[in-house]
């Protein structure tokens, strides 16, 4: 007889808020990178490969992908402990392209690596990030359509019974279109953020930064809001969570996070921006239950704890904190 796995090995608030907290870190990492990525190519730079701050993003590009995937393994393990069967039945789905993530985000990597090495005036530095650009574009649009897909218990069971090779990509677009468009836009504010805060000493680059700063939000508001508009049968309920509120706070913050970057007091505006970003998804992880309560609510699970388990998590991540801490108290010290 197999044994029961269908439990939680700790009480559902602890895994609730380790989930928030570590998808929030992989999320930050992650729109550095990738925000960072996309201002390089795109940003109006005086001379470009040469620029001090485009160097320093360079620099800091492998170090972030590091973190993205660090981050990234605990929120995904906690987001299959709590919905095991929704995450696993839309991964097989769209198997071959979940599987093929491996493989791109390695050859994302090894661009970031190859970009980073190269000479300041190698115009090959534009042809590496744009791999890397190319590779995370794929990871976030078949990591959203897959998360999408799973929250739709009945569509994946018809995609399943209809084709089961794993070659089959959410068709369902409207549900997930301008979610995965909010963390585009998303990415770009925050790659937006940290260019003006590396260049805040340097006005040619801190007016780059502005700019995608603002556009960014502007875009990351407006496709947020059209999502949320989207929800259909969802909307009700939603509107009775604790989500409605979330929605205004963030809001509130992001707009005063770019008031206060506009007046170069990085202090108050970063604290606003982490709280409106934990608020953003805080706000998802609602609307996954929401969508998915009629099919498994995670409050009836049993809980068979184990401790020890737990504490080698957080002993392990608090040591990860720590280090990734120190590597970057290193790289932004004095160097000889």
């Amino acid at each position: 007889m197999l044994p029961d796995s269908n439990f939680l090995s700790v009480p559902l608030w602890i895994i609730d808020t380790l989930s928030i907290v570590t998808l929030s870190l992989h999320l930050i990492s992650m729109n550095f990178m990738f925000g960072g990525i996309i201002i390089l190519l795109f940003g109006k730079f005086e001379d470009k490969w040469n620029n001090p701050i485009v160097e320093k993003f360079i620099k800091l590009f492998p170090n972030a992908m590091a973190m993205t995937v660090s981050f990234g393994v605990a929120p995904l393990l906690f987001v299959q402990l709590v919905y095991p069967q929704q995450i696993y039945s839309s991964a097989i789905v769209s198997g071959w392209y979940w599987l093929l993530v491996v493989a791109v985000v390695i050859i994302a990597y090894y661009a970031l690596y190859a970009s980073a090495f190269s000479k300041k005036t190698d115009s090959r530095q534009k042809i590496y990030l744009s791999i890397a650009f190319v590779c995370l574009l794929y990871v976030s649009y078949i990591y959203t359509s897959v998360f999408a897909l799973a929250e739709k218990p009945d569509l994946y069971k018809l995609l399943y019974a209809q084709n089961q090779g794993g070659t089959i990509i959410n068709p369902d677009l409207n549900s997930y279109l301008f979610r995965w468009l909010h963390m585009l836009t998303g990415a770009v504010t925050v790659g937006g953020f940290f260019v003006a805060l590396f260049g805040r000493k340097n006005e040619p680059a801190f007016a780059v930064g502005k700019q995608f700063y603002l556009w960014g939000m502007v875009a990351s508001i407006a496709t947020g809001l059209v999502y949320m508009m989207g929800l259909g049968e969802l909307m009700k309920p939603f509107m009775k969570s604790p989500a409605i509120w979330l929605v205004l706070v963030s809001l509130v913050l992001s707009l005063g996070s770019l008031y206060f970057l506009f007046k170069k007091k990085f202090t108050v505006s970063s604290i606003m921006l982490a709280v409106s970003f934990v608020s953003m998804v805080t706000i998802r992880h609602i609307v996954r239950k929401l969508a998915l309560i009629d099919f498994h609510d995670p409050s009836t699970m049993a809980v068979n704890p184990q401790w020890s388990p737990f504490v080698i998590f957080l002993i392990f991540f608090v040591l990860a904190i720590a280090t990734i801490w120190y590597m970057l108290k290193l790289f932004f010290g004095k160097q000889k």
